[in-house]
C-alpha cells in the first residue's frame, strides 16, 4: 500500500510497518516476499482461502471438538492442542465450550498436584502451556472457573513453572506470606470480602505473573481487563451501600484520639476508595460521590490537612482532587457555608493555599497541582446560575474577601523595596504560580480583581519582580501587566498612569540591552500593542514620560510608530474645528439616508402632473423649519480657507432642481423667477460668505429665509468644473436637461420666499 507493508493475522490482529519513501517500501516488500516466495507485483500476497475455511467446513458438519483424557501421560497431547487452536476463532470457540462443558480445568489443577508432588518438571512444564493458553482464550466462562476461592492459589502454581526459566518463581509463597490484607475499618460481609481477595490476585495474575503479552496476544487478554473492572465497580458498590462501614470511617478520621498509623491507613483507604471509583459510570459516580458528601468526606478533609503529618496531608489532597474534578460546586458550597461560622484561617481554600505555599518538594509538584484546583475552583466558566441567585457573583466575592489575601501574601511580603527580598529559585516558581492564577483572574473576573489590584497597588508590587534574577518570573510579572493593558480598561489605564507603572518595564527593556531574546520581545509586542490599538491615554503617557530613553531604540518602528500616534492626536487636539470639518466631509459628504430619499421620490410620484408643470418640487413638511446656520458658517470659513491655500477661485452654484434631490444643507424653495439671481456668475461677490451670495445673511436663499411652500426646493450642484458642496454622480448629465426646462418655464411663477 505505497508506503505501508500490512500483516494481518488471526481475527482483525493487524502489524504495519510504514515508510517514510515508496522507494524504501518497495525495496523490503521485495525482500519479504523474496523469503515467502511470492510474486512481489502482487498487492496481496496472503491467501485469501485460508486454512479457517476448509475447517469451516469440517466444524460445521463435526458437532464439537473432542479432548483428550485428563492423564499424565497425554499433557504434551493436550498442549499441542490448545497450541494449534489459538490461531483459529472457530477452533478457539470450540476449545473453550469443550473445556466448559467438561469440567476440564479443575481435573488439570488435580494432574497438577500430582506433578508436583512427584516433582514431574516436564508435566509442569506442559501444564504452564495449557494454563496459559486457556488465558489466551479469552473468555468469562472460563475465568470464573480459575478465579474461584478453590482453584486461582492452584492456577498460580501452574504459572510458576514456565519452561523459559530455570528456576520455579515462588507467587504462592508471596500471596500466603508476604502480602498482608489490612482491614482498616473490619468487614463484616464475607462476599465483599472474598471479593476483594480475588480481585488483588487476579490483579497479580496480571501484573507479576502472565509474561508479557505480545501485540497478538494482548488483544487475547481483554476479557481479563474486563473481570478486574466489574470487580472493582461491585467493590465499590458494596462499599458505598454499607452505611456503618463508611460512619465508622469518617469517625475515626476526625477523632482526635485516633493514633497517626491509624490515621493515615484511613486516609490511604478513603484515597484508594475515590481512586477506584473512577471506573464507575457517570451515573454511578454521581451517586458515590453524593454517598460520601453525605458522609462529610469535606470536613473530614479540612481537618486532615490541619495535621502536621505530610504523607497524610499528601494523600488528602489526592481525594481533595478527585473531589473537584467531579463537582466543584459542591466544595464552592461547602466553602462559602464554613465561612459563616468559622474564621478564615481554617478555612478549607486557606488551608489548601496554605499547603500550596509550604510545599517543601524543590520543584513544587504539590503546589503546582494545588493550583490548578484553585484555578478550577475560580474559574467561571463551570460556575452555574440559577433563578434564586448567581453562583459567580456569591462565590468570587467571598473569595476576594476571606482567600485573596492569603493567595498574595507571599508576593507583598517579597516586593516590599525596589527589588525582591528573596530571589531563589523555589521562591520565584512559588511567585510565578502565584502570578498565573492572578492573571487568569485578570482575564476571566471583572471587577473583583480590578478593584482588588487598585485598592492593594498590586500591579506596581508585581512589576518589582521585573528587577528578578530569573527571567521566567520576571516574564510572569510582564505577562500580568499584558493582561491588563490588553483589557484596555480606562481605570486600569488611569491607575499604571498615576503610579508611572512603565517604569519598571522601561528599566528592564534598557537592562536587557540589545540582547535579541524573549524579554525583548515580549516588552516590545506590549507597546506594539498599544500603539496598533491606539489606546491614546496610554500612548501619551509612555511619550511623555520615557521618549528619551526610547528614541534611539530604531531595529523596530514600534516607538518611533508610537511618537507619529502622539504628535497627531496632539494636532488634532490644537485644530479640533478642522478634525470635525474633516469628519463630517470625510464621513458623511451631506448625504442623505436611504430612508429619506425613498420618502422624496415616493411624494414625487404622488405629486399631481399639474403641480409638476408648474415647475414646483416637493419639500418634506419636517424639513421646512430646520435651520441650517451652524452647518454653513463652518462650511464658508472652510471654503474660504480653501481658496486661500490653493489660490483658485471657487463658486458656488445654486441651481433649481426638478428632479426632487435636495441637500441636506438647504431646505429652501425656488420658483423660476429667482433664476436670474441664482445662476453662476463669475464674479467674487457672489463667493461664498460674500453680500448677496446665497450664504450670506438678507440674500435669497439664505438660511435665514424658509419656504412657506411644501412643494419647491433648491439644490447645490457643480457646473463647468466648478468645486461644491455636494457632488451627485448624475448631476453633470442633467444640468443640461435642467438648463432646457427652464427656459420654457413660465415667467408668471413667483419666488415663494419670506424673510427673516
Amino acid at each position: 500500500k505505497d508506503t505501508l507493508i500490512v500483516w494481518s493475522e488471526a481475527e482483525n490482529y493487524d502489524l504495519a510497518l510504514s515508510f517514510q519513501e515508496k522507494a524504501g517500501c518497495d525495496e523490503i516488500w521485495e525482500k519479504i516476499c523474496q523469503v515467502q516466495g511470492k510474486d512481489p507485483s502482487v498487492d496481496i500476497t496472503q491467501d485469501l482461502v485460508d486454512e479457517s475455511e476448509e475447517e469451516r467446513f469440517d466444524d460445521m458438519s463435526s458437532p464439537g471438538l473432542e479432548l483428550p483424557s485428563c492423564e499424565l501421560s497425554r499433557l504434551e497431547e493436550i498442549a499441542e492442542l490448545v497450541a494449534s487452536s489459538l490461531p483459529s476463532p472457530l477452533r478457539r470457540e470450540k476449545l473453550a465450550l469443550a473445556l466448559e462443558n467438561e469440567g476440564y480445568i479443575k481435573k488439570l489443577l488435580e494432574i497438577f498436584h500430582v506433578c508436583e508432588d512427584l516433582e514431574n518438571i516436564e508435566g509442569l512444564h506442559h501444564l504452564y502451556e495449557i494454563i496459559k493458553g486457556i488465558f489466551l482464550l479469552n473468555r468469562t466462562a472460563l475465568f470464573e472457573v480459575m478465579f474461584s476461592e478453590e482453584c486461582i492459589m492452584d492456577v498460580i502454581g501452574c504459572l510458576e513453572y514456565d519452561p523459559s526459566l530455570s528456576q520455579s518463581r515462588k507467587h504462592r509463597e508471596f500471596l500466603t506470606k508476604t502480602a498482608k490484607f489490612k482491614e482498616v475499618i473490619p468487614i463484616s460481609d464475607p462476599e465483599l470480602k472474598q471479593k476483594i481477595h480475588q480481585t488483588y490476585r487476579v490483579q497479580y495474575i496480571q501484573d507479576m505473573v502472565l509474561p508479557t503479552p505480545s501485540v497478538f496476544e494482548e488483544n487475547m487478554l481483554s476479557t481479563l481487563h474486563s473481570f478486574i473492572f466489574f470487580n472493582k465497580v461491585e467493590i465499590v458498590g458494596m462499599l458505598q451501600e454499607d452505611e456503618k462501614f463508611l460512619t465508622d470511617l469518617f469517625a475515626q478520621l476526625t477523632d482526635e484520639a485516633t493514633d497517626e498509623e491509624k490515621r493515615q491507613e484511613l486516609v490511604n483507604f478513603l484515597k484508594e476508595f475515590c481512586a477506584f471509583s473512577q471506573t464507575l459510570q457517570p451515573q454511578n459516580r454521581d451517586a458515590f460521590f453524593k454517598t460520601l458528601s453525605n458522609m462529610g468526606i469535606l470536613p473530614a478533609l479540612e481537618v486532615i490537612l490541619g495535621m502536621d503529618d505530610a504523607q497524610v496531608r499528601s494523600a488528602a489532597t489526592d481525594i481533595f482532587s478527585y473531589l473537584v474534578e467531579y463537582n466543584p460546586s459542591m466544595v464552592r458550597e461547602f466553602v462559602m457555608q464554613e465561612a459563616q461560622q468559622n474564621d478564615d484561617d481554617i478555612l478549607l481554600i486557606n488551608l489548601i493555599i496554605e499547603h500550596m505555599i509550604c510545599d517543601t518538594d524543590p520543584e513544587l509538584g504539590g503546589a503546582v497541582l494545588l493550583m490548578g484546583l484553585l484555578r478550577t475552583l475560580v474559574d467561571p466558566e463551570n460556575m452555574l446560575a440559577t433563578a434564586n441567585k448567581t453562583e459567580k457573583t456569591e462565590f468570587l466575592g467571598f473569595f476576594y474577601k476571606h482567600c485573596m489575601h492569603v493567595l498574595t501574601a507571599p508576593l507583598l511580603a517579597n516586593t516590599t523595596e525596589d527589588k525582591p527580598s528573596k530571589d531563589d529559585f523555589q521562591t520565584a516558581q512559588l511567585l510565578a504560580l502565584i502570578l498565573e492564577l492572578l492573571t487568569f483572574c485578570v482575564e476571566h473576573h471583572t471587577y473583583h480583581i480590578k478593584n482588588y489590584i487598585i485598592n492593594k497597588d498590586i500591579l506596581r508590587r508585581v512589576l518589582v519582580l521585573m528587577a528578578s534574577k530569573h527571567a521566567f518570573l520576571a516574564l510572569c510579572a510582564l505577562r500580568f501587566k499584558r493582561k491588563i493593558i490588553g483589557l484596555k480598561d480606562e481605570f486600569y489605564n488611569r491607575y499604571i498612569m498615576k503610579s508611572f507603572l512603565f517604569e519598571p518595564v522601561v528599566k528592564a527593556f534598557l537592562n536587557n540591552g540589545s540582547r535579541y531574546n524573549l524579554m525583548n520581545s515580549a516588552i516590545i509586542e506590549m507597546f506594539e500593542f498599544i500603539r496598533v490599538e491606539d489606546i491614546k491615554s496610554l500612548t501619551a503617557h509612555v511619550i511623555e514620560n520615557y521618549w528619551k530613553a526610547l528614541e534611539d531604540v530604531d531595529y523596530v518602528q514600534t516607538f518611533k510608530g508610537l511618537k507619529l500616534r502622539f504628535e497627531q492626536q496632539r494636532e488634532r487636539q490644537d485644530n479640533p474645528k478642522l478634525d470635525s470639518m474633516r469628519s463630517i466631509l470625510r464621513n458623511h459628504r451631506y448625504r442623505r439616508d436611504a430612508r429619506t430619499l425613498e420618502d422624496e421620490e415616493e411624494m414625487w410620484f404622488n405629486t399631481d402632473e399639474d403641480d409638476m408643470e408648474d415647475g414646483e418640487a416637493v419639500v418634506p413638511p419636517s424639513d421646512k423649519t430646520k435651520n441650517d446656520e451652524d452647518i454653513m458658517d463652518p462650511i464658508s470659513k472652510f471654503m474660504e480657507r480653501k481658496k486661500l491655500k490653493e489660490s483658485e477661485e471657487k463658486e458656488v452654484l445654486l441651481k433649481t432642481n426638478l428632479s426632487g434631490r435636495q441637500s441636506p444643507s438647504f431646505k429652501l424653495s425656488f420658483s423660476s423667477g429667482t433664476k436670474s439671481n441664482l445662476t453662476s456668475q463669475s464674479s467674487a461677490s457672489n463667493l461664498p460668505g460674500s453680500p448677496g451670495s446665497p450664504g450670506s445673511p438678507g440674500s435669497p436663499g439664505s438660511p435665514g429665509s424658509v419656504s412657506k411652500s411644501t412643494s419647491q426646493m433648491a439644490a447645490i450642484t457643480t457646473k463647468g468644473g466648478l468645486v461644491g458642496l455636494v457632488d451627485y454622480p448624475d448631476d453633470d448629465e442633467e444640468d443640461d436637461e435642467d438648463e432646457d426646462k427652464e427656459e420654457t418655464l413660465p415667467l408668471t411663477k413667483k419666488a415663494k420666499l419670506e424673510s427673516s
